[in-house]
């Protein structure tokens, strides 16, 4: 049996914010810095805020510029961004 964990927002409208950070890795990131993490690729990213944010990919933005992953607090966003669902 595959134990899943369950997702970690309670709101399905939360907005992840993804992105490469600085050493080009890839970052996922609730807007108020309640969950995310650091991926290999833009796939995986996706494929866990979908799972994290309730599967609502109008609540995906990716980032063109960096952000890097805070735990616990907002991330710094730039003014470039674009949705994406």
């Amino acid at each position: 049996m595959k134990l899943v964990e369950p997702p970690s927002c309670s709101s399905a409208s939360a907005i992840v914010f993804i992105g490469r950070n600085r050493r080009g890795q890839w970052v996922a990131q609730e807007q108020n810095g309640l969950y995310g993490g650091l991926f290999v690729s833009r796939a995986q990213a996706v494929k866990y805020a979908l799972f994290e944010n309730g599967h609502h990919p109008e609540s995906i933005v990716e980032l063109a510029r960096e952000i890097e992953l805070g735990m616990g607090e907002a991330p710094t966003i730039s003014s470039t961004v674009r949705r994406v669902a």
